[in-house]
């Protein structure tokens, strides 16, 4: 569909093809601005016309002028005038722009070459340029979103170099957020925080969810970069929001791989920053099934590990058991001998000894980034880091050991509800290797979270696991145990009645009915 609405008038292909030799010969005389001149007149006249094909020459021709000539003042200039003359035909604008965006490589190379040391950030005035065009205009919303994440990329390069805080305590932080005085410039970044900041802020602020231009691997390569900035700044809320943007079932085809191994390793970090080990668990399935894990022995012996640690880390629900036991059941997980054993332990009903479980599967769990001391993996950060302790944030590895031990603690309270209907607290702690406080904290957790029942008698020091039945429960159950026993009654006199007729019968008498 066109973006020219408006009715051609006359047609300047005739004009613009005898113009363009001329100019040509006079940039190349040094004479451009008397070239731009004549340019410029002639468009006016394609432009009140109408005649789009006509304008969209033009402007790509003064523009590559400009940039063959080397002045990139002149081109900065221009682009800006040229986009904003009255009437301007959307669809010349957008090729002028796509011309423009060509040259963005050239100039990359050129400033990381340090041409650009001392003097003007070339490059970055022409980024800024073509964002300054594409705002606000549908029309260029696929430019502008590939212009930002260069922009972004640009920051993200910065705060790598630039130092963790700023140098004048007395200056105020550089702010991204929105302010109440519009007129008010924002401060140019200056710390490592600020430019990460405004990367972020710059790929949040556009959805390119509703964009109907760009393809789906476009789109979801910059939605997982918003993800990826939001991360490292540790807005992990807004990292939640853009997981919901991506189509899951998309990532499942073949050409997709790579950027679902990217999703799902957000999706893991989201996870532990949350501690929801089942949903990192589900993750690391999804990671499973995919042809470039299974290809590579390392990698898969690697996430069928996760899987099944992740697994035991999660609370007891129904959810968390059902997983337990269809992982069991799939003999591929067997590849990993000693953390399938792991995970037999909590299939099996039977008490797991803390200590036995340390020297066991120690050696080999302690080694895992998951429970390594020092480990920075699910590492507290922004929000989530708000409240916890410097031991938490600084040695998750360790808070994650001491959560498998509830775990395994949990495993047996459960197993010794189902053996036991009562049972006494000192008895219960040598059974759990815990002191009374460690006992009872857990116990009443498991009563509060509705996974088992139970009911404490302290001056006795008694644990009561038999629930106590409502008034119906007991009339249902005393009718049942009536009605068993009057089939009981009549099965016997039935039996007694047929051994008397046979009693009868072996004796040679004839039974009356």
């Amino acid at each position: 569909m066109s973006l020219n609405q408006r009715k051609q008038e006359r047609d300047f292909t005739a004009e613009v093809k005898a113009l363009q030799p001329e100019v040509e010969q006079l940039a190349k005389n040094g004479k451009l601005q008397e070239a731009v001149d004549r340019i410029s007149l002639l468009e006016k006249q394609t432009r009140n016309a109408a005649d789009m094909t006509s304008t969209a020459s033009l402007l790509t021709l003064l523009t590559r002028l400009c940039w063959e000539q080397s002045d990139l003042d002149l081109l900065n200039a221009q682009l800006t005038i040229l986009s904003k003359k009255h009437g301007q035909l959307k669809e010349a604008v957008v090729r002028m722009v796509d011309e423009a965006m060509t040259w963005l490589p050239t100039l990359k190379s050129q400033k990381d070459q340090g041409k650009f040391n001392g003097g003007k950030d070339r490059w970055l005035e022409l980024v800024k340029t073509l964002r300054d065009i594409t705002e606000g205009k549908i029309y260029l919303e696929l430019p502008r979103a590939r212009l930002t994440v260069m922009l972004a990329s640009y920051h993200e390069q910065l705060s790598e170099t630039a130092p963790k805080e700023s140098s004048s305590s007395t200056t105020p932080a550089p702010s991204t957020s929105t302010t109440t005085d519009k007129d008010k410039p924002k401060a140019e970044p200056v710390t490592a925080k600020d430019h990460l900041d405004v990367a972020a802020d710059l790929m949040s602020d556009i959805q390119v969810e509703t964009y109907s231009s760009m393809d789906k691997r476009e789109k979801t390569e910059f939605i997982l970069e918003q993800m990826r900035l939001e991360s490292l700044r540790g807005n992990w809320v807004r990292v939640r929001v853009g997981s919901r943007k991506i189509n899951r079932v998309y990532l499942k085809e073949k050409d997709c791989q790579d950027i679902k191994l990217r999703y799902y390793d957000l999706m893991v970090q989201l996870a532990l920053q949350d501690d929801e080990y089942l949903e990192a668990c589900s993750a690391y399935q999804e990671v499973w099934d995919t042809e470039e894990v299974k290809a590579d022995p390392a990698k898969e012996l690697n996430v069928l590990e996760n899987i099944m640690i992740y697994v035991v880390l999660a609370p007891y629900n129904n959810e968390q058991s059902d997983m337990l036991h269809k992982l069991y059941a799939d003999p591929a997980l067997q590849k990993a001998p000693q953390h399938f054993d792991l995970v037999k332990c909590f299939v099996t009903k039977e008490l797991m000894r803390w200590s036995g479980i340390e020297q066991l599967y120690g050696p080999t769990l302690r080694q895992s980034p998951i429970f390594a001391s020092g480990s920075t993996l699910g590492k507290k950060t922004g929000i989530k880091a708000e409240g916890k302790k410097s031991e938490e944030i600084d040695n998750p590895g360790q808070v994650r050991w001491e959560e498998l031990h509830k775990r395994v603690t949990e495993h047996n309270i459960r197993v010794i509800s189902t053996y036991y209907s009562r049972i006494t607290l000192q008895r219960l702690q040598e059974l759990l290797d815990l002191p009374s406080t460690q006992t009872e904290k857990t116990l009443c957790k498991l009563v509060t979270d509705k996974t088992i029942y139970a009911r404490i008698d302290r001056p006795n020091g008694i644990v009561n696991f038999k629930n106590k039945n409502s008034t119906n429960e007991i009339l249902n159950g005393w009718s049942s145990d009536i009605s068993k026993m009057l089939g009981l009654v009549e099965k016997t006199s039935h039996l007694i009645s047929k051994e008397y007729a046979m009693h009868e019968a072996s004796r040679g008498k004839k039974v009356t009915a």
